[in-house]
């Protein structure tokens, strides 16, 4: 009989108790600070009520090793399980039980466990992962503790969740992992079969499918033109019908499956819908009779033997087709130019087809004749739209623009010609002539005007350089801006020519503003542009000014020598350039300034010099040199040695470049240039290395300094400068390229 819990009736079990301590829940294990208490979490480190003992050691033998945490030492080590556990089926007849064969992974870091069953192909029951990876529970009730790598092995069996898995086999790596542990590893063990994967194995072998008697192979030509169209343009004559008229239409013939589809091409403002097809895309049969019942068209017949009608009778493939019907269908041998095809009872007549399909005739039929069908004139009144004249208000286009739309919007910019032709470097990409004013004037005779042309948006601006005690306050004469060329209607319908680029050269007269003006010269960059693009400035094309000085000389070359010998009293062949002007005016009066300019430039005498002088570059490219403290001249040598193959002491000029990019030479591109051309060279064009490195090695050999000036744009520009004009002209090599023969004086 138990006494009643009140007081004087119970005892104290602190009584004879010498510890009141907390227990010590923290500590350190494996230099990592941790929770140690689980075992001791009460008063004087006395268990709790329902508290079990676990063991403080394992009973695998502690092994040698380094000290490391669970996560760092088994990072990324699985043991891996062969497993399978018992389903039951109900209410199924053909089964009682599957057996469901998995894997378990044990995940070392930190006892971890992951089911996934393997996904067999048509199985009808969901596959993959059963338990996701967490730490399993044991089952009650030791459900507050885990599974651990103790409770693994061989023939054991895992209760996880209420599902009892068998565990088979292991992997290499888990077997030695284990043994290295001392477990003694169970045999392994094969699966029990499944009733139900027997019944289906066996039901998939008794079946034999039945052959067709003839085989559609379609996927070879699908593998061979997918993607591959043809596309023919035709119209469709529906004039002789009320309010019928003439409808355009493009027709697209797939050569993956021979369908055809077509598409009408709606004009501007034609009152119909924008029906995005018109034949949808499908084969198009070439006689139309009428709609076939269902089961009438079929790729086979089938015969009925004996039997009746339903479950029992026999039936088989008519495999000599008696009675199919088997519709024809347009092919694209059926398509070329001018043929009339039926499509649905409208006649469609094909004009034209593209590059492609014209290529694919060529390749397949030898068809080399594609000309295009004219299409019949539409019937209905067709009227040109025309826009008001010119209002006044902002430029042209910007009045056009308001006629374009409702949403008046500004005129679109030539992006493009803008990027390409706008400044770019040293490229200023603006041509500046020298010109003076077309006028009696005695005042106005003597002024001189700089005309600028941006190409970038075809713009002039007019500047006229100031002139101490002129009684004229020079600067800007004309401001920058598109100019109209003269003689135009002020409000016209059409729109206003500019001048452009072609229209100035040296020698012209144009009017800006009714003020004329006459070109007299040009600057060097507009001469070398100009050169450099004759199929854009005629009057530069060196060819056809040559052509045009052929054609008026006699082909006689005793003669043409003799008139060109009047002027040059030493016979050198070398004549000064206003004798040389007036000998091919005297030639051809018809010739321009700039025509006679390019000719000069390009049969300048050898003898003249221009641009910097070639000591000057010099000491600029050491001063440049010697600024940065460059005295790698030994390895620029050994590189361009190993880079002349031929040992000759010569290289390229591209090669030496590359040279000096690859060392890294601080000395700028267009200076490097500009020393290479005044550089020793051979026949050949190629600079002689040493005698270059030793030009612009400060160091062993140092010219006297001198100040770089760098390369600006002269604003103060009024003509050629005179170290740069052409004082000569070798009319020898002029008459060589014109008759294709050596000319000397002898």
């Amino acid at each position: 009989m138990a006494l009643p819990f009140l007081p004087g009736n119970n005892f104290n079990p602190s009584l004879g108790k010498t510890k009141h301590h907390k227990s010590h829940h923290f500590d350190v294990c494996n230099e990592t600070s941790m929770m140690v208490g689980e075992a001791k979490p009460g008063i004087g480190g006395e268990p709790l009520p329902f508290q079990k003992a676990k063991p403080r050691t394992s009973k695998f033998p502690k092994g040698e090793g380094s000290n490391l945490p669970a996560w760092v030492a088994f990072d990324r080590q699985v043991l891996c399980f062969d497993a399978f556990y018992q389903e039951g089926v109900v209410e199924r007849r053909e089964e009682q039980y599957r057996i469901r064969k998995c894997k378990i992974y044990f995940y070392l870091e930190d006892d971890s466990i992951q089911v996934i069953e393997p996904r067999f192909k048509n199985a009808g029951v969901p596959q993959g992962t059963i338990i996701r990876r967490h730490r399993v529970p044991r089952p009650p009730p030791n459900d507050d503790d885990f599974y651990t790598v103790e409770d693994f092995n061989v023939g054991n069996e895992l209760n996880l969740y209420s599902k009892v898995f068998k565990i088979t086999g292991c992997d290499d790596f888990t077997h030695n992992f284990l043994k290295k542990l001392g477990v003694r590893i169970g045999q392994p063990a094969s699966a029990p079969g499944d009733p139900y994967m027997g019944y289906r194995k066996a039901m998939d072998e008794s079946m034999q499918p039945l052959r067709p008697y003839e085989k559609y192979d379609s996927l070879k030509q699908f593998l061979d033109h997918d993607r591959h169209v043809l596309r023919f343009f035709c119209y469709w004559d529906d004039s002789e019908n009320m309010f019928g008229d003439q409808r355009q239409m493009v027709m697209h013939y797939f050569l993956a499956d021979d369908t055809i589809e077509i598409r009408e091409v709606i004009p501007p403002n034609a009152g119909r819908d924008s029906a995005p097809v018109f034949v949808k895309r499908g084969k198009l049969p070439k006689n139309i009779d009428n709609l076939k019942l269902p089961g009438v068209v079929t790729d086979r017949t089938v015969l009925n033997v004996f039997g009746p009608m339903g479950h029992g009778g026999r039936y088989i493939l008519d495999s000599l087709k008696t009675g199919s019907i088997c519709p024809e269908f347009y092919k694209d041998s059926d398509l070329t130019l001018g043929t009339a095809i039926n499509v649905w009872g409208r006649k469609f007549i094909l004009t034209d087809c593209d590059e492609f399909t014209r290529e694919y005739y060529r390749t397949k039929f030898g068809v080399n004749e594609f000309t295009p069908l004219i299409m019949p004139g539409d019937k209905g009144a067709r009227f040109n739209k025309e826009f008001p004249p010119y209002n006044g208000f902002g430029s042209e286009e910007d009045s056009l623009c308001s006629c374009m739309s409702l949403l008046p919007k500004p005129p679109k910019r030539d992006f493009i010609k803008f990027m390409e032709r706008d400044r770019r470097g040293m490229d200023s990409n603006v041509l500046r002539f020298l010109a003076r004013m077309d006028t009696e004037k005695p005042i106005d005779k003597d002024r001189r005007f700089i005309i600028s042309y941006f190409m970038s948006d075809d713009t002039l601006l007019v500047f006229e350089p100031p002139v101490r005690n002129s009684g004229i306050i020079g600067g800007k004469f004309l401001e920058r801006g598109r100019v109209k060329k003269p003689n135009q209607m002020p409000y016209s319908i059409e729109l206003s020519e500019y001048y452009t680029a072609q229209d100035l050269y040296v020698g012209a007269l144009v009017n800006f503003n009714k003020h004329k003006f006459v070109l007299i010269d040009a600057d060097e960059y507009a001469f070398r542009y100009m050169e450099q693009q004759p199929q854009e400035f005629p009057k530069c094309n060196l060819q056809m000014v040559l052509e045009k000085i052929r054609s008026k000389l006699s082909q006689n070359m005793e003669d043409v020598r003799s008139f060109f010998t009047r002027s040059d009293g030493t016979g050198s062949g070398v004549s000064d350039y206003n004798s040389f002007r007036q000998l091919l005016m005297q030639v051809d009066g018809s010739l321009t300034e700039q025509e006679i300019m390019c000719v000069a430039r390009h049969f300048a005498s050898g003898g003249q010099q221009g641009g910097m002088d070639a000591q000057k570059l010099v000491a600029i490219a050491q001063e440049q040199l010697r600024k940065r403290n460059y005295e790698s001249f030994n390895n620029l040598l050994e590189t361009m040695q190993h880079q002349d193959r031929a040992k000759s002491g010569f290289i390229s000029q591209e090669a030496l470049r590359t040279v000096f990019l690859s060392n890294h030479v601080p000395l700028p591109d267009d200076m490097l240039r500009a020393v290479l051309a005044t550089a020793p060279t051979n026949e050949n064009g190629e600079v002689e290395y040493g005698e270059f490195l030793r030009s612009i090695n400060w160091r062993d050999f140092p010219v006297p300094p001198m100040q770089y000036q760098p390369v600006h744009t002269d604003e103060d520009w009024k003509g050629t400068v005179a170290n740069n004009e052409v004082t000569s002209v070798n009319y020898f090599a002029l008459l060589e390229a014109i008759f294709g023969k050596p000319f000397n004086s002898e």
